[in-house]
């Protein structure tokens, strides 16, 4: 929701960042590993109780991460950063709701659980969406240019570190902060899911190279 203002204003400075870090002969997946490596050390200073330091760590790994994305436009885009960048990203959400149920097991596994819950739902729409979309040739920059198909929603990367941020500033509060959250994420998967059962009622037409909707895969995993 808020991702489109955000990217007006940071999108200028990271620019210009990641054209020096790229002359300077800084890797973009170097920068992703060390950002996503900085996330996880704030995941472990939240079971800890260190908030101050794991929020400095959370921020520093979204810099990073808006930073990785940069330094690839300003030098060589690859198929394998922008993979390296979704896991990453996946991987550090999902261990943040992870560590405030390990911090404190009897006030919030129940909430972790449901956000972590939200995320999974969520994360199958983007990721479902964006491969039917990119199986029919869509292409859209509505968040920058990104290595898939990225769709708008109520709960984007600006509000999750928002709601990041206020769980540490407020840890006190995860539980309410966590389910309303998961309320907000649960709301963007079913406008998602609502968005692609609309728009890929058609077949789609088939190009030159040939076409063939993806198949269901009967034995995927939750």
């Amino acid at each position: 929701m808020l991702d489109g203002i955000m990217r007006r204003v940071i999108d200028p400075p990271l620019a210009v960042a990641g054209r020096r870090l790229a002359a300077a002969g800084v890797a973009a997946d170097a920068v992703t590993l060390a950002g996503f490596a900085a996330g996880l050390v704030g995941a472990a200073a939240v079971v800890l109780r260190l908030d101050a330091l794991a929020a400095l760590l959370f921020l520093v790994g979204r810099v990073a991460d808006g930073l990785d994305g940069a330094i690839a436009r300003a030098g060589r885009r690859t198929d394998r950063g922008g993979f390296l960048d979704i896991v990453c990203d996946f991987a550090l959400y999902g261990a943040f709701p992870l560590a405030f149920a390990l911090r404190d097991p009897d006030a919030n596994a129940l909430p972790a659980a449901v956000l972590l819950g939200s995320f999974y739902v969520n994360g199958a729409t983007f990721l479902a969406y964006a491969a039917v979309a990119a199986r029919r040739g869509w292409e859209t920059e509505t968040r920058g240019p990104k290595s898939i198909y990225f769709t708008a929603g109520l709960a984007e990367g600006t509000e999750t570190i928002l709601a990041f941020l206020l769980m540490l500033a407020l840890p006190q509060h995860f539980p309410v902060i966590a389910y309303a959250f998961a309320a907000m994420t649960l709301a963007t998967a079913v406008g998602r899911a609502l968005a692609g059962w609309y728009r890929f009622r058609e077949a789609p037409q088939v190009r030159a190279s040939g076409f063939s909707p993806p198949e269901r895969d009967e034995h995927a995993q939750p």
